[in-house]
């Protein structure tokens, strides 16, 4: 008669302190890495974020989709007007620390011309109480042959006598640029596909660092147990 002597199922059992030890390794080994890929990933997401929300100098816009701005110190009338969108053209000057100025074009709400009304006064002399310079902010809008036209012709009428250079077709966006800043347009907020891959995959990786963390050893070494067991068998059985 054969009487079967079976090892206890405890978390003493040497065949579980050496899986769960080596178990213990691996799952700090993966924690490491999730974090690590965790923390490139909230790095990614804040530099876009950030991509997004950028706001260049006039200067430095590249296309009509950059957010930009001008900080103005003179500001001329309106010399055109675009009574469909009810918005005005202007010539504006941006002055530099180092005393260097810079002429260019910038679109307002008409409704809105009292918050320049002070710059504009100064700028014709019409005062001598020196404004504090207002930081407009719009989109670039590329400038059309009849605008330009105007611009030319109007441009005599705000540069002073001394500094002025003779604007003409050809030398016209080397001077004024090729392109105005549209204040009435209001900031987008654009979907950014990218952006939300990161976002996504980052969800993903946390949700693999959760499941990692959570301790379900105790199942798993049954059935490490169990298949122990059954294959040495005969190592724990004796005769009567």
């Amino acid at each position: 008669m054969k009487r079967k002597i079976n090892i206890k199922k405890n978390s003493n059992h040497p065949v579980y302190e050496k899986w769960y030890e080596r178990r213990l390794i691996l799952k700090s080994f993966l924690c490491l890495i999730y974090l690590i890929v965790i923390t490139i990933l909230v790095v990614c997401i804040y530099q876009l974020y950030q991509q997004k929300q950028v706001i260049l100098p006039w200067s430095e816009a590249q296309s009509v989709d950059d957010y930009s701005y001008i900080t103005i110190s003179k500001m001329s009338e309106k010399f055109a007007y675009y009574e469909k969108s009810n918005k005005e053209i202007h010539f504006v000057i941006e002055e530099e620390d180092t005393g260097q100025w810079h002429t260019y074009l910038v679109a307002i709400d008409a409704d809105s011309y009292d918050k320049y009304k002070d710059i504009i006064d100064y700028t014709y002399e019409r005062t001598t109480e020196v404004p504090d310079p207002i930081t407009v902010y719009g989109y670039p809008v590329i400038i059309d042959d009849e605008l330009k036209q105007l611009a030319i012709q109007n441009i005599t009428n705000f540069v002073p006598a001394e500094n002025e250079v003779v604007i003409t077709d050809e030398n016209f966006n080397t001077y004024l640029t090729n392109s105005y800043l549209d204040t009435t347009i209001p900031k987008k907020d654009e979907f950014s596909v990218v952006l939300c891959l990161v976002i996504i995959i980052l969800v993903i990786v946390v949700f693999m660092f959760i499941l990692t963390i959570i301790d379900r050893g105790r199942s798993v070494y049954r059935k490490v147990e169990d298949a122990y067991q059954k294959g040495r068998k005969q190592l724990f059985s004796v005769r009567k």
